[in-house]
């Protein structure tokens, strides 16, 4: 039987994706980003904390709980690690009449092999990829990982129409100068489809002390950065900031 090491469940979530969504943290993630939010998820082993859950388990909890729900967001840790669970949990879901009407995400750092995207693509409707810099030494220092594969899963994914998003994380001070932001723009331009790009600031809440050296971006810096990114050739229509909120997990 398939299981899945689950680091945390929230039942309805709305920063996870469209609507009111199941979300399922994995335990687990190919990054060690200095700013993440979900910095107990990171540890590729058990946890005190985590736990390991069948998939028909799962399964059986959402459609308990399906008529609250949008949809099904799978994030982390780094859920493309537990590929084969989640494309279990997506298959179940999408073949049952009870929860075929759910949107499956996956919400990924995008450090994943076009093998991993094969699967994942024919149960699920959609990913939403962070990118986290651009510039490949800036994505190593933020992240501890290079980010070429980023950027191979997000042509793959939009090519096969399967890229719900491209997240950008801004840090102050790390990832948001006009000569970043700019070839991050020129990028996103030449992907086909253009994806929608949506921008998000760094927050406090939830990281380590060692993100506490990274300011947050307030309204101010995300208006400009969206700006900065429509110059520079992102499609005003296929931009969105997201105003930063308190995590409540």
């Amino acid at each position: 039987m398939t299981r899945a090491l689950v680091a945390e469940i929230v039942n309805s979530s709305l920063v996870d994706g469209p609507g009111h969504r199941y979300v399922i943290f994995l335990q687990g993630c190919t990054f060690n980003c200095l700013t993440c939010h979900n910095p107990q998820t990171i540890a590729c082993q058990p946890t005190v904390e985590s736990r390991w859950m069948d998939i028909p388990a799962l399964h059986a909890d959402i459609a308990r709980k399906a008529r609250f729900l949008t949809g099904v967001t799978i994030s982390g840790g780094e859920p493309t690690r537990q590929a084969a669970a989640v494309h279990s949990l997506f298959q179940g879901l999408a073949g049952d009449p009870a929860t075929s009407r759910l949107t499956r995400l996956v919400d990924s750092n995008g450090d994943a092999d076009p093998e991993v995207w094969d699967m994942l693509v024919a149960s699920m409707d959609g990913a939403m990829i962070d990118l986290k810099a651009i510039d490949p030494d800036v994505h190593l220092a933020l992240t501890g990982r290079p980010n070429d594969r980023v950027l191979a899963s997000i042509r793959q994914l939009a090519a096969v129409d399967r890229l719900a998003e491209v997240r950008l994380l801004i840090v102050p001070g790390a990832n948001d100068d006009v000569q970043q932001l700019a070839a991050t723009a020129r990028w996103l331009r030449a992907v086909d489809p253009i994806p929608n790009v949506v921008v998000q600031g760094f927050r406090h809440d939830g990281t380590r002390s060692i993100a506490d050296v990274f300011q947050e971006a307030d309204h101010d810096v995300l208006s400009a950065t969206a700006a900065t990114l429509v110059d520079y050739g992102v499609p005003e229509d296929h931009l969105v900031v997201r105003t930063p909120v308190t995590l409540q997990r």
